[in-house]
């Protein structure tokens, strides 16, 4: 492994084995990015198939090129390698997470509240039919009433009767009632496509953008680690430990100064530890949102459940009508009752009906929780990898560069001498 690896960081090959060992190496690596590339395109970014094969392809013949024949791209391609699986691994990891929960529980969340439309809806017509068919209690009654009354008027009209106006057809009312909940189910399939369309290039874009950043922030790390010498050159390195004893200043490095770091220890320094805690509280922020919108879609679920079994409870309201009707004359001043009409009409008013075609509410996926929840403690852990990851990038640039690794060293040592030179005259 470790003649691979030598192969590999070597700015030239040394001979036709070296040559063809980095070929097959970069063969190897193009061809395992290039299958990852195409199945990210077309599953998560759901790209169409032949774009998804065109750039995957027009990708993996770039990516051969350039390993092979620029030993710089070799070296900030390996240093973005440990990034990825850290920094822009938990962005693609949190942008992941956000397209699970809007693509899963959103649609769940607007279809329960169709359901409540729904109910709202069945008992609006419902309880609009009842109460107009209940009005023919008042023709009806009004008809009785009408004969009662000409029985005993001394003066008959030509009809003899009320005349009460009925809407007998309730056609009308279903109509406006259909159209008012065909309109409401129009206005949330909008709002419903429009969210999967803006998560879907919302998705695309940040996924673009975390490869373009991940792609400079590597180049920006070679560069400055080329250039800089006072640029993340904070730890005891071998080199470092090996000059140190050469010119029999070993006492520099006993003891560990509070800003040197051990690259192969787990202790994390005071910086590296207030870093990590602010990237988790940046994280819990996101954690608490993507919460409470898995809040939203349980109360709504319960709101709809309870709606649909309180309306199959539903019993009928019982309506009494009665008209009660005295006739009578003065004979001589002395009252006499000459009609005496008292009857009752009943009816019962309903608000639910088997005709009514209500979708049963859609319980929250417990999977989707468990798998946010997974990635979430996995971008957790990736926030104090990212400090073993940093290390890991100075070292993979030291194996590139062992020239600058070795003036590095020297500035380092220098530095150190200084510092204990001052220290000694104060």
């Amino acid at each position: 492994m470790a003649e691979l690896w030598s192969v590999y960081s070597k700015p030239v090959p040394a001979d036709g084995w070296e040559l063809r060992t980095l070929f097959l190496q970069c063969s190897c690596i193009t061809v395992l990015l290039g299958g990852l590339f195409y199945n990210w395109l077309l599953a998560s970014l759901e790209y169409p198939q032949h774009i998804s094969v065109a750039m995957a392809v027009t990708f993996s013949l770039l990516l051969l090129l350039a390993l092979f024949l620029v030993h710089p791209v070799r070296c900030a391609f390996s240093i973005a390698m440990p990034t990825l699986g850290t920094k822009q691994g938990r962005k693609l990891l949190l942008s992941t997470c956000i397209m699970i929960a809007v693509v899963n529980i959103t649609p769940n969340i607007i279809s329960n509240i169709k359901t409540l439309l729904q109910v709202i809806l069945c008992i609006s017509k419902n309880s609009s039919e009842s109460l107009l068919n209940s009005t023919a209690l008042l023709g009806n009654a009004s008809w009785k009433l009408g004969d009662e009354i000409q029985n005993y008027a001394i003066l008959k009209p030509m009809d003899g009767h009320f005349q009460f106006s009925l809407m007998k057809n309730s056609s009308l009312i279903n109509q406006q009632v259909h159209l008012a909940g065909e309109k409401a189910r129009k206005d949330f399939l909008a709002v419903e496509v429009l969210v999967k369309d803006c998560v879907r290039v919302g998705n695309k874009l940040v996924a673009a953008f975390s490869v373009l950043y991940l792609c400079f922030e590597s180049a920006w790390y070679l560069k400055n680690y080329l250039t800089n010498l006072r640029f993340d050159n904070v730890y005891i390195t071998k080199k470092l430990q090996h000059l140190a004893e050469d010119r029999g200043a070993s006492h520099l490095l006993v003891g560990s100064p509070q800003h040197l770091i051990h690259p192969t220890g787990l202790r994390l320094s005071r910086e590296e530890l207030m870093l990590c805690l602010g990237q988790v509280l940046r994280f819990s922020v996101a954690l608490l949102l993507v919460l409470v919108l898995v809040a939203l879609e349980h109360l709504i679920f319960g709101v709809a459940d309870t709606a649909v079994r309180r309306m199959a409870q539903l019993s009928s309201v019982p309506i009494t009508l009665s008209i009660k009707y005295q006739a009578g004359i003065d004979i001589l001043k002395i009252p006499v009752l000459v009609s005496d009409l008292n009857r009752s009409y009943h009816h019962s008013l309903t608000f639910s009906s088997a005709r009514c075609g209500i979708s049963p509410p859609t319980p929250p996926n417990p999977s989707v929780l468990l798998v946010v929840g997974l990635l979430f403690c996995i971008i957790y852990a990736t926030v104090f990898l990212e400090t073993y990851a940093r290390r890991l990038c100075r070292k993979i640039a030291a194996s590139f560069f062992e020239s600058q690794e070795e003036e590095r060293a020297q500035y380092l040592y220098s530095k150190l001498s200084q510092q204990h030179r001052g220290t000694l005259c104060g």
